[in-house]
């Protein structure tokens, strides 16, 4: 997998992220994802609260893609990657606790992201340039 760095997870902590899947027919879905953090050095993680598109999507491809962006700094990054689905056991727990500890909604699903590749996401000559890649 591929390995973020300090500044990448920073920037996650700090940004909204938004989660990109495709339908079988190969139709994009995008959206926010406010419980978007960093798992470890490769992965993310993130609640699935609502069950709709973004889920249906994850459960019939197990593909996905990341966007965060400081729009102020024009720097970004997107991890492209695959999905684990936790319904039951720790990971799912602690998925629970975060969002009892802040007020949202309980999840469904924890979904874990195996990063496999990083993409710049900044502004100018060096966008969309692979920076890591397993």
């Amino acid at each position: 997998m591929a390995t973020l760095t300090q500044e990448m997870k920073d920037m996650i902590g700090a940004q909204l992220n938004f989660l990109a899947t495709a339908d079988e027919d190969g139709n994009p879905q995008v959206g926010p994802k406010g419980t978007l953090r960093v798992f470890s050095d490769h992965q993310l993680i993130y609640n699935e609260e609502t069950g709709r598109h973004a889920w249906h999507n994850l459960q019939a491809s197990g593909k996905v893609a990341v966007a965060t962006v400081d729009r102020p700094a024009l720097k970004g990054f997107r991890f492209e990657g695959t999905v684990e689905i936790h319904k039951d056991g720790k990971i799912f727990d602690d998925a629970q606790a975060f969002a009892q500890a802040r007020h949202l909604p309980a999840a469904i699903a924890a979904v874990v992201i195996d990063v496999h590749r990083i993409i710049k996401l900044d502004a100018g000559p060096n966008a969309g340039t692979v920076i890591a890649e397993d």
